[in-house]
């Protein structure tokens, strides 16, 4: 099944946390066995780059002469002898079976060939000789031994420093984005308390009033969850989406209206409507893709309007009655690089590259600026991304704060629990996987002045 997974990822562009739940659900798969194909499919992607690199210098080809299905068999190989506590012999055995099921005899030879030199190291003597051997500078050697590209490495380099942070926290920044993580569930408030959930065999989470640690299993099973009263959301989603709801108004007026703006698929809008609720405000929910849309009407329920607009677009904003300049408060979680969720999206490091980046950008300052246009004079607009990239955060909100005189930054951090550490010198925030266990989640709050 692993093998099946990544197959998909490499031939059809999929995405294994999509793909690898359906199908343990069809296997019936559970426990133990579950946990073995979850960790041969995340961990293989995770380490991907790095298993090439070390596969490569172990034959005489370039890893692209390598057909595509003997890679994944190679990948898979290579994490269970590296990456796991899986016997040497029962590594190669069950591989090389495979690589007999699915390529043929002939080529599993190759597979136990390239495997047996494989496991005369550990990944860390890989890595070792691999830096000797080619004389790697030192963003190289941390890109090898933490199996990121280099590009990456430089810009969570840049983000670091642009925080204030030092550059000795790399390693441990690379480091958790490699870590299994924790399945946070939602407590959507006034649907759902985080004791329910407790009660059911989770723990509470550490910064969230409404996170609860799920332990194992699949969530899906809790009535909770079946009827969207709480979620799946990562405690840094959590966190921003109350920080924008928490956030002070210049002036308040007795209903608010909300919006979220780029709301597939609905997990923070789902939050976002039980706190409109909660206060006697009402929320609205766009998104561009129909079927995301859809998704976000599953999660939202039938009292939430919900509409496919193309936020980006000025002119469909103008057309829209009663929209411009009349919203209290809008969430902007902007379409990103999604670096900061490498650890929930293993294949993604892989696919992503600069050149990808500006096109983000583009988008991302139209919809700000389109953000500003919704917002009523006074209101707040919350600008989100799952990225620490500078280019994604700061650099945007400056480059449409320097287009807009009558827009501040409104300190973010007094709207996070005061228990939160390390929440840098503000206004804007920035949690980080290795210093707050979340997604590295950005949120920068813009107040429209009045004037």
């Amino acid at each position: 099944m692993a093998f099946e997974v990544l197959r998909a990822v490499s031939e059809s562009d999929a995405y294994a946390n999509l793909v690898l739940p359906g199908r343990l659900r069809s296997s019936g798969l559970t426990g133990r066995d579950a946990a073995l194909t979850t960790e041969l499919v995340y961990g293989t992607l995770r380490r991907s780059g790095s298993y090439e690199a070390i596969v490569t210098s172990c034959i005489d080809r370039p890893w692209s002469k390598v057909d595509r299905p003997i890679q994944d068999i190679l990948r898979i190989g290579c994490h269970q002898l590296l990456g796991m506590d899986v016997p040497t012999h029962a590594a190669v055995a069950t591989t090389v079976e495979l690589a007999k099921t699915q390529v043929g005899r002939g080529r599993a030879g190759f597979v136990n060939a390239v495997l047996r030199k494989v496991a005369g190291r550990t990944y860390d003597e890989w890595v070792d000789l691999l830096v000797t051997a080619n004389s790697l500078p030192p963003t190289e050697q941390l890109a090898l031994r933490h199996a990121h590209p280099v590009w990456l490495v430089d810009a969570f380099s840049e983000a670091l420093l642009a925080r204030g942070r030092e550059l000795d926290e790399l390693g441990a920044l690379l480091s958790a984005d490699n870590l299994r993580p924790q399945v946070t569930l939602v407590a959507r408030p006034g649907r759902c308390t985080r004791e329910e959930l407790v009660d059911a065999g989770g723990e509470l989470g550490r910064w969230s009033p409404f996170a609860v640690i799920w332990p194992a299993g699949d969530p899906g099973v809790l009535p909770a969850v079946r009827q969207h009263r709480a979620g799946v959301q990562d405690e840094g989603s959590q966190l921003v989406t109350s920080a924008l709801a928490d956030a002070d108004l210049a002036t308040g007026r007795e209903h608010e209206r909300w919006l979220d703006m780029c709301a597939g698929p609905g997990g923070k809008a789902a939050l976002l409507t039980a706190l409109a609720d909660e206060r006697g405000a009402t929320l609205e929910a766009w998104e561009i893709l129909p079927h995301r849309a859809a998704l976000v009407r599953q999660a939202v329920g039938r009292a939430v309007t919900v509409r496919v607009v193309d936020a980006s677009d000025p002119e469909r904003v103008t057309e829209l009655k009663g929209a411009e300049g009349q919203f209290d408060r809008v969430l902007l979680d902007a379409p990103c690089s999604g670096t900061g969720a490498l650890r929930r999206r293993p294949e993604a490091r892989w696919r992503k590259q600069p050149g990808d980046i500006p096109d983000l950008v583009a988008g991302q300052r139209d919809l700000l600026t389109n953000a500003l246009r919704l917002v009523r004079p006074g209101g707040v607009v919350g600008y989100v991304t799952c990225s620490p990239l500078v280019a994604e955060t700061s650099h945007v909100v400056e480059s449409v704060l320097g287009d807009h005189r009558d827009v501040e930054l409104v300190d973010a951090r007094s709207s996070f629990p005061s228990a939160l550490p390390d929440l840098g010198d503000g206004p804007d925030v920035l949690l980080w996987p290795h210093r707050h266990g979340t997604d590295a989640m950005y949120l920068a709050l813009l107040r429209r002045g009045e004037g």
